[in-house]
């Protein structure tokens, strides 16, 4: 029979035809907490992945209900950028009791954005890599939610495109709190110069991407979205659990500038 489980924080597998071996346990020092990178839940993992014995897609449902309670709006209906903040939308949606629509759909045949070489074709690539679903939200007004807003040209060709297609309003929400510092633990992420939470336009962010309103995740709220079910499930079988993740930890450098390690220069 199979077993599938989780390589743990720092642990050396061997895998040979007969069996899987731990080889050792890395522990991390001074009995500090393990600091399993939190935008793996935000982002980059599949939503199918399972980390710390919980699904990708239901810590980011659970995100999108925290941001309903932290950033309600006035709105006739909760949408997003297809497809990677989904699960954010429909918890949003279902917390604040408004229905989900879908407003863009995608194009298949377009190549991804972020690869492209500048500024102008990337805002180029997001006119064509979606199509408009006009008739679903003429008139009303809408609320997008994003998975993160990192440097904000993909949202605000998107904004644009939504109120010339007869939206009324354009809301975005954030499903994660706002980028800020740089990732030295592997994470290609731009710049700090480049990064919208850092650069004055962030000041008025609403008025630079062209919504009516933007609002993100607390960091307290993301942390607590993604710990909210491995803390329950420790404190029903304390035995199995702490050997299994120990001290709760996850790494927020990108978000807080708080590394988990000294950088030594």
């Amino acid at each position: 029979s199979r077993y599938y489980r989780e390589v743990l924080p720092g642990e050396i597998v061997k895998i040979s035809r007969h069996d899987v071996q731990t080889l050792d346990v890395v522990r991390r020092p001074e009995r500090d907490p393990s600091a399993f990178c939190i935008f793996e839940y935000v982002y980059f993992a599949r939503p199918d992945s399972i980390f710390e014995g919980q699904m990708v897609y239901s810590v980011r449902r659970r995100c999108g209900q925290q941001l309903a309670i932290e950033a309600p709006v006035e709105a006739d209906l909760v949408s997003t950028v297809p497809e990677s903040a989904t699960p954010a939308a429909l918890g949003y949606a279902q917390k604040c009791g408004l229905p989900y629509v879908e407003v863009l759909c995608k194009n298949r045949y377009v190549g991804r954005t972020f690869i492209q070489p500048n500024m102008r074709l990337r805002q180029l690539g997001v006119a064509k890599k979606f199509g408009v679903l006009s008739d679903n939200f003429k008139g009303k007004r809408v609320v997008i939610i994003d998975d993160s807003i990192v440097r904000g040209n993909t949202i605000s060709p998107i904004i644009k495109l939504l109120r010339e297609s007869g939206a009324k309003e354009v809301h975005i929400r954030v499903a994660s709190p706002p980028i800020r510092f740089p990732c030295y633990m592997g994470i290609n992420i731009p710049t700090k110069e480049e990064l919208i939470a850092n650069r004055p336009e962030f000041h008025d962010l609403a008025n630079y991407i062209g919504a009516d309103s933007v609002v993100y995740l607390s960091v307290e709220g993301l942390v607590s979205s993604v710990q909210e079910s491995i803390k329950a499930r420790q404190d029903s079988n304390p035995k199995t659990q702490k050997s299994f993740i120990g001290k709760l930890g996850h790494c927020t450098a990108c978000l807080t500038g708080d590394y988990p390690v000294e950088l030594e220069w």
